[in-house]
Order: structure tokens, then sequence, then C-alpha cells
């Protein structure tokens, strides 16, 4: 199996709360940030979802803690989606240290919605594979 998408960033001053560490709100910001970056690195940016009318939807989202992060701390956030034969489809992320130190764990419920119908899409990986320029990537 293909090692999963990784996006690194670096923990900036002003995400951090009244403890010196990363605001627990910021994870979920980072998880976001990854997820788009895959699709980006799949050929589909948010312009051209808009322009077909579709978007994606976060339905349920649990996040694991497992070590704190301060600032200048770098982290590396994987993204990747598992498909089922629904509407919805699972994302789990993780939060990993350079070293390979754990930091957090992230799994969500997710969803492509139709801007016009405003209801899920029926088939949303055989969506994103025909918006992406790498559908290998699905």
């Amino acid at each position: 199996m293909d090692d999963p998408f990784r996006v690194r960033v670096t923990v900036r001053g002003y995400e951090l709360d009244t403890q010196g560490h990363l605001n627990q709100a910021v994870y979920l910001q980072y998880a976001e940030h990854a997820r788009w970056e895959f699709l980006r690195a799949a050929g589909i940016t948010q312009d051209r979802l808009l322009a077909s009318g579709v978007g994606p939807v976060a339905l349920e989202v649990t996040v694991r803690y497992l070590s704190e992060l301060r600032g200048g701390d770098e982290v590396d956030v994987s993204c990747e989606f598992h498909w089922g034969a629904g509407k919805t489809f699972r994302i789990e992320q993780d939060y990993r240290r350079p070293d390979g130190g754990q930091v957090a764990t992230l799994t969500g419920v997710a969803g492509l919605l139709d801007l016009s119908a405003r209801r899920l899409v029926t088939d949303p990986r055989a969506r994103f594979r025909d918006l992406a320029t790498d559908p290998g990537r699905f």
C-alpha cells in the first residue's frame, strides 16, 4: 500500500491556546488544509468543484489528541479517503511529527453536495474521479 498523502504545517504562535499548545480547533483547520491540498494534487480546485455544481461537506468529525504541539513545531497531516457503496465516505487523517511521533488522529464522514439540489451526490468517488486530472489518487 502506498504512503498516504501528507502536508507539513508549522505551528504559528497565534494558533496557541492559553496553555501554550495548539488550540483544539486548529487541528480541524490543519485537517481541512490537508484535504484541500489532496484534492489540488489530484487536479481538483475549489473553482473546478464550484463550476461543476458540487462541494464537499463534513458530516461527522472525531479528533483524538495524543501529544501536544507548541509554537514552531512541525506536523505532517495525512489524508486518506475510504469509499463505501453509499453517498458518504470516510476520511482518515493522522498528525505526526517529522520524526514519526503521533500527535493526533482525525476520522470523519463526508459527502459531496449537489449545490443546486442541496442533496448528496449518489456516487461521490465517481464524481471526484471525473473532476480530477489525476484520478488515480481516488
